[in-house]
């Protein structure tokens, strides 16, 4: 797997390219945003470890420019902000992953891992504008998730939550996510409020996307399916 890493502190570029070299991943470090953008788009890497702090563009502007040129690249996010709003603006934009710095290698590595199995698992169907397992969709650009039950189609809108970990879970299907994981994805890291959150919004999703489809692992979490398969 080849890996391009666009971050301007040498330091931190150092010890994710030393890192991920020592796992067996192939990477290449850029400093600024012109030149991620470049990289990013020739087709020559598998994922994009995406700093959003980078000169010249930042890492928001090369997102929204490759998923504009419909450049398909697994993007995972890394970010010194850990406001929910940024944690949205960049899943909503595209990236598929996001870490919060300082973060341990390990967790990194876990990440950089889980882009590489979903790569060759077979995962759901994507498109540059829709999400999809089974008959459910998920529209990107609307927030509408359709599907067709007993010969009959059905849309529903979601809310900006919902859509976040519908995407999510339609980005990793059949994956079991723990209920800290979608927290840290939806809510993001800081978040401070109920901790029933999780379970909250599954339920939502339930009932917006049928029961059938969001399955719940005992302790450990919840996955998503198709039903007909």
């Amino acid at each position: 797997m080849r890996i391009l890493i666009a971050e301007d502190e040498a330091r931190i570029a150092r010890f994710m390219e030393r890192g991920l070299k020592a796992n067996g991943f192939a990477s290449t470090v850029v400093e600024d945003g012109i030149s991620a953008l470049d990289l990013a788009s020739s087709g020559d890497f598998d994922l994009l470890v995406l700093d959003v702090g980078l000169p010249r563009m930042d890492g928001f502007q090369v997102l929204k420019a490759l998923r504009e040129m419909d450049v398909q690249i697994p993007i995972l996010m890394v970010t010194a902000r850990t406001g929910v709003d940024d944690t949205v603006q960049g899943l909503e934009g595209g990236a598929n992953d996001y870490i919060a710095k300082p973060f341990r290698f390990e967790e990194l590595l876990a990440r950089v891992k889980l882009r590489a199995r979903e790569a060759t698992s077979g995962a759901g169907t994507v498109s540059a504008d829709v999400l999809q397992l089974g008959d459910l969709s998920l529209d990107l650009r609307t927030r509408i998730a359709s599907s067709t039950a007993d010969g009959q189609s059905r849309s529903v809108e979601l809310s900006s939550r919902e859509f976040t970990m519908a995407r999510v879970f339609l980005e990793n299907p059949n994956q079991v996510l723990t209920r800290d994981l979608l927290l840290s994805k939806v809510w993001g890291y800081d978040y401070d409020g109920a901790s029933n959150v999780v379970d909250v919004y599954v339920g939502y999703l339930r009932g917006k996307l049928g029961a059938a489809r969001l399955v719940t692992v005992r302790g450990a979490g919840y996955k998503i399916v198709d039903p007909g398969a």
